[in-house]
């Protein structure tokens, strides 16, 4: 079978179409792309500039990237329609370039958000297949930032549901993402393939720790991920506020890597409630900053939100703290327990103080701490691992191209 689908994806062409995140940054896409490519496809990518990947054009490791200008990060709603308009012009203006150069087949549209089919659709028309690939649900979304369901809403609904009707088929990131493909899209079962964001082990690869992270403390408790409204890090600030206020502990720091439109909030958040001193912001680091943070920690936490948004979404933050073996904090959601399993304790839905508990607890048993982290480990190595999700991005094509 393998050999075949070598077969079958050579001389294939691929756009793959991104609008959040610049490749090869985005971790799911590059794996992807990487993985086509393995498989004798040609591929290219259309996705946004960003801090360290400026180049308009980019031959990389044999996947072409054309990157495009985009507005400062989206804050409101004239900050959306600026992002969303310049997005689509330029993915449009991009992907007739790469038409007439290297040529493609298939457009491989990532949401957020769910436009991208606009740009697909001039494309169909002479015969071009489209594949929907489920990052975001973002109606959730929408209602996890604004807290209200109102006309909005109903056109972030619309919005999916006729991405899903554009695409041949649909790649979810989970069974709740299928399911919603399903029920709210109208996908037939047999068109949507789940592909989780399994890590890379060979990129998460476990390091000596660096102690000077800890600031002279005895523990750290580490965060990875964007720092948006809907991530939650004020509910770690809580936590924070009551370990060292209410518990009355000195001997733990926090250390936050991502950037994000409230990065700034939340620092200042964290000096309003006296706990400044005890955190470390780092903003986007390259990825070997990053690993040295996480194989620095003690615990590593998910302060999300408990929404529709996130109980519903896989984050890849859990499964890259299993990668390198770190037990794990969360409130309980869905697909959130599904990924950690016991490499993960669960406090209460948005409940700071419980999280605080729940991290303490884990810190005052080492031994607690090596079991869950061992757990999450070898979940990753035996059924989580991109090598192993790959195999059902494969065989999403197969079905696309008709040789499944």
């Amino acid at each position: 079978m393998q050999q075949a689908t070598m077969k079958e994806l050579a001389g294939k062409k691929i756009l793959i179409i991104v609008e959040n995140l610049p490749s090869p940054f985005d971790r799911r896409v590059w794996q992807e792309a990487t993985a086509l490519r393995d498989k004798g496809a040609m591929v290219s990518i259309i996705c946004p500039k960003g801090k360290g990947y400026e180049k308009k054009f980019e031959m990389l490791d044999g996947i072409a990237i054309y990157r495009h200008p985009l507005p400062k990060e989206a804050d409101g709603a004239l900050g959306y329609l600026l992002e969303y308009g310049a997005a689509l012009f330029w993915e449009f203006v991009l992907a007739v370039r790469c038409l007439f150069t290297r040529g493609f087949d298939v457009i491989q549209a990532c949401n957020p958000p769910d436009l991208i089919f606009l740009v697909a659709l001039p494309f169909k028309l002479i015969g071009k297949k489209l594949v929907f690939d489920h990052h975001d649900i973002n109606p959730e979304l929408y209602e996890a930032k604004f807290g209200k369901r109102d006309f909005l809403y109903k056109v972030m609904l619309f919005l999916e549901r006729m991405t899903f009707r554009s695409a041949k088929i649909s790649i979810a990131t989970n069974e709740s993402y299928k399911r919603i493909a399903i029920e709210r899209g109208g996908k037939k079962p047999e068109d949507v393939f789940v592909v989780r964001s399994g890590p890379s082990l060979e990129r998460l690869r476990i390091i000596p720790p660096v102690e000077e992270l800890k600031r002279g403390r005895k523990y750290l408790v580490g965060y990875v991920g964007v720092i948006g409204k809907q991530e939650g890090l004020n509910y770690l600030v809580d936590a924070a506020a009551y370990i060292v206020n209410v518990k009355e502990r000195r001997d733990i720091h926090f250390i936050c890597v991502g950037g994000g439109t409230e990065l700034e909030r939340i620092k200042a958040y964290a000096a309003e409630n006296g706990v400044g001193e005890y955190f470390t912001f780092t903003g986007r680091v390259p990825d070997r900053q990053l690993l040295e943070a996480l194989n620095t920690a003690d615990v590593c936490v998910n302060p999300d939100e408990y929404n529709e948004m996130n109980d519903k979404s896989t984050m890849n933050k859990i499964m890259e703290y299993m990668a390198l073996a770190k037990p794990i904090v969360q409130f309980d959601m869905t697909e959130g327990r599904f990924s950690a399993q016991e490499a993960s304790l669960y406090a209460k839905p948005n409940d700071s103080a419980d999280m605080a508990e729940k991290i303490l607890e884990i810190l005052d048993d080492p031994s607690l701490g090596r079991q869950m982290g061992e757990f999450g480990y070898n979940r990753v190595r035996n059924k989580l691992e991109w090598k192993y999700e790959k195999e059902n991005l494969y065989s999403a094509y197969r079905k696309l191209f008709g040789t499944g």
